[in-house]
């Protein structure tokens, strides 16, 4: 008989939501710091495990879904969120796995009230408790139609116009984040491809921006993600 498999206790759990997406940027930075990636996407029925004891640390990243879907894997989702909050494991929720995270806790994932997305560069501000943690890049690329407000006992770390919740902290090694620091290249290309549905939302910005803004932008949020890594899962900031 086969031995169940067990996670190296150096494996960060990550979770996708598309058969064809990829942990991009953040699971090269994990990898370089010597984490194991166990990837699942319950999407497609992947289970999830009922504790987190084995593992490092926790990625749910986003996609084209709402955390407010009633769909089973959502709900699984949510309560792993719930887990990692019990069992103090590490976690970073990126757009819907910050969403996630704070359904999880009885907080409100809905769109802006006039309507407007983050789909492209928008500027960011640090708070003060988000200054006080790290440096802040002042542009980041965004593809979400729906925000969060904050539950008690979370702490903002960045702010921005259209929605104030751009980041934030719970309890001592949960975070999470509504713009995109993950994205390689070939990921922007696709999704300024796949994504071109909802370029006449309000508020979003052409397919053009997004490739042009990387090249203004893009240095400053990809030492922000290598940094923000070592924040959340406690390893040295090696540049990968």
């Amino acid at each position: 008989m086969l031995k169940a498999w067990t996670p190296h206790p150096e494996t960060i759990l990550v979770i996708l939501h598309q058969e064809t997406s990829s942990p991009g940027r953040v699971g090269q930075i994990l990898q370089a710091r010597g984490f194991r990636l166990d990837i699942r996407r319950p999407v497609l029925g992947d289970p999830l495990p009922a504790t987190l004891a084995s593992y490092s640390g926790v990625v749910v990243f986003g996609g084209p879904m709402s955390a407010n879907d009633d769909a089973d894997y959502i709900h699984r989702e949510i309560a792993l969120c719930e887990t990692a909050l019990r069992e103090e494991t590490p976690f970073l929720g990126i757009c819907l796995g910050a969403q996630m995270l704070v359904k999880a806790c009885g907080g409100r994932v809905a769109s802006a009230p006039c309507g407007g997305v983050e789909i492209g560069w928008y500027p960011l501000r640090a708070t003060e408790e988000g200054a006080a943690l790290m440096e802040w890049p002042e542009m980041v690329y965004h593809f979400h139609r729906e925000g969060f407000d904050l539950p008690d006992g979370f702490t903002r770390l960045a702010t921005a116009d259209l929605y104030e919740n751009q980041a934030y902290q719970c309890g001592k090694n949960a975070f999470g984040v509504q713009f995109h620091g993950e994205l390689t290249e070939a990921m922007m290309r696709r999704w300024v491809v796949k994504g071109a549905h909802r370029f006449d939302m309000p508020n979003a910005q052409q397919g053009h921006a997004h490739l042009e803004g990387r090249l203004l932008h893009d240095v400053p949020l990809r030492r922000w993600m290598e940094e923000f890594a070592g924040v959340v899962f406690g390893r040295v900031n090696t540049p990968v």
